[in-house]
């Protein structure tokens, strides 16, 4: 667990069957409920903005995704004159 200082409180409000079931989870971890609980929801924290921000792409889609980049496909017709007409308006990019 972390050891940096405690300056924040959560508090819950929980049925007494989920707290028997933290309990008893924590007692089977040699935990207090609190660190349990705790812990639990750090970890669960952590693998929500992983699954948020963490891209995975297949080994198909790595590879097809590599082959794009170092040999890129031609510029199409339409986009060519898009950057054309932003340069005119806007500028150089």
């Amino acid at each position: 667990m972390e050891q940096a200082s405690k300056q924040s409180r959560l508090e819950a409000r929980i049925t007494s069957d989920t707290h028997s079931l933290l309990k008893r989870a924590a007692e089977i971890e040699g935990r207090s409920v609190t660190d349990f609980v705790v812990a639990a929801a750090r970890e669960a924290a952590l693998q929500t903005i992983e699954r948020n921000e963490v891209i995975r792409l297949s080994r198909e889609a790595s590879e097809r995704l590599a082959a794009m980049l170092t040999d890129p496909p031609p510029v199409a017709d339409a986009m060519r004159r898009a950057k054309e007409r932003h340069e005119r308006l806007v500028g150089p990019l």
